[in-house]
């Protein structure tokens, strides 16, 4: 079975539409229609991730199809903030997204430290 397989699998299990998921995530329908006919190789993390939260899936079993469907309560709540950090930073210019993304990875690697 194949990402968008499975994709079209979720999508119908929790009764939304393309055009319901797509709003939620906030992209175009057409992500989710290339996506489940596979036209796309390795759809962007953070649609994934999205996606994982709206529908309340497990990354992995979409993926690459390991696991259950469903997710754990924790593990949504997780998903949910990288879906709200999505949101937020798709309305952001490139060079924005990319200073965002060294301001998270410098705070990562100072809790390293």
């Amino acid at each position: 079975m194949s990402i968008g397989q499975r994709l079209k699998e979720a999508r119908k299990a929790r009764s939304m539409s393309q055009d319901m998921l797509a709003d939620k995530i906030g992209a175009s329908r057409g992500v989710i229609t290339n996506i489940e006919h596979d036209k796309v190789s390795e759809p962007q993390p953070m649609v994934i991730n999205a996606i994982c939260s709206v529908l309340n899936i497990n990354k992995e079993w979409l993926t690459d199809g390991i696991g259950s469907m469903d997710i754990s309560k924790e593990a949504t709540r997780s998903a949910k903030v990288l879906s709200e950090i999505y949101a937020c930073a798709q309305d952001l210019s490139e060079e924005e997204q990319l200073f965002i993304l060294d301001m998270i990875k410098t705070y990562t690697k100072h809790l390293k430290d």
